[in-house]
């Protein structure tokens, strides 16, 4: 040995070739939707007669696996696992317990997922044992009626257990809330003082004009900027410089030692900081969340059993990775910015 390091050492070429889009920014975390379908019917993610992609269409769980290998060796740091739902896709552990191992190698900082959490009781063990720490759980709506009403197929006491086996298994939570003017506008409340009870951290999500859902999103868009001025007058929210590489901006409650994060594409973006990109289980890789441009890496994926071919393809997508997304909600009637539904890019 001459004390040189191999050319295919992943962790090393990594270091030596970070993925930068042309503002700088360099890309170290990869959200990747490991199949777009799901338990429930969100009101504000999808249709409630989804038609979702044959199998043919959809990576299969060792080709999900090479491509995050492939975004690892060019300097993702932090992989996000999301859906629709991905804990219903079927064999979905060995897929995470294969990721888990480029924990130990030190590859990679953080391996997680976000769920709607009906799948829980079955895997939060398995989770943690494979590596997650900590997961982001979907929750719109304490009250049982009005959460059977958002998710069109989902049960709140099901959720419920879900959270209690997290906790049980000693994953760190946190509670995602979608702000719906005519759903949980009145909630933040309960919801602020439910998550200090368990020791969950929250994080309010304004709506995105993404897919046709049958419903007009100008009915549903509740700016986050109203709601902080309101929990204002009853919390004591302070400014904490607290990252977890996503877009949420954080506040710690002085009443409950809880984190409150808000995550503002509407009323506040922050692009300039966008260190992301995000992976469909079709193998297209979006740049940007809130806008359509694209790149296929299914094609180089199966074209070679080389990966270079790979590797050239994602380089040429992140030299195309925008400044910048431009949602608005703004006139009634209007077509979403983006036609594809959330559940198919992977949040």
């Amino acid at each position: 040995m001459d004390g040189t390091t191999p050319l295919n050492q992943p962790d090393k070429v990594a270091a030596e070739a970070p993925m930068i889009d042309p503002f700088g920014r360099h890309v170290s975390y990869l959200r990747v939707s490991v199949t777009d379908r799901c338990d429930f019917r969100c009101v504000y993610c999808m249709a409630e007669d989804m038609t979702f992609l044959p199998k043919r269409d959809v990576l299969s769980l060792e080709e999900l696996e090479r491509l995050c290998g492939a975004f690892i060796r060019k300097g993702v740091r932090k992989l996000r696992l999301t859906g629709g739902e991905p804990l219903v896709r079927r064999g979905i552990m060995t897929l995470i317990n294969n990721l888990g191992k480029h924990l130990d190698t030190g590859a990679l900082d953080e391996l997680t997922l976000t769920t709607n959490g009906s799948q829980l009781p079955k895997y939060a063990e398995d989770l943690v044992a494979a590596g997650v720490k900590r997961i982001n759980v979907s929750v719109d709506t304490l009250d049982p009626e009005k959460f059977r009403q958002a998710t069109r197929w989902g049960r709140l006491e099901q959720v419920m257990d879900g959270l209690a086996a997290a906790k049980k298994a000693g994953l760190q939570v946190k509670i995602n809330a979608v702000a719906l003017k005519h759903l949980n506008a009145d909630e933040f409340d309960d919801m602020i003082r439910w998550c200090g009870e368990n020791r969950f951290d929250l994080t309010l999500i304004e709506t995105m004009p993404l897919g046709e859902i049958g419903e007009d999103r100008v009915d549903q868009y509740l700016p986050l900027s109203q709601v902080r001025r309101d929990l204002e007058t009853r919390w004591t929210l302070t400014e904490i410089p607290y990252r977890t590489g996503g877009p949420a901006r954080y506040t710690e409650i002085a009443e409950t030692g809880q984190k409150l994060g808000f995550i503002t594409p509407l009323t506040h973006n922050f692009c300039e900081s966008c260190n992301r990109v995000r992976l469909t289980c079709t193998g297209t890789l979006f740049m940007c969340l809130g806008q359509d441009d694209a790149a296929d890496l299914m094609k180089p994926l199966r074209a070679s059993d080389d990966d270079s071919v790979l590797e050239a393809a994602i380089n040429e997508a992140i030299g195309r990775k925008p400044k910048g997304h431009d949602f608005a909600i703004e006139r009634r009637g209007d077509a979403p910015a983006v036609g594809r539904h959330m559940s198919m890019t992977g949040g």
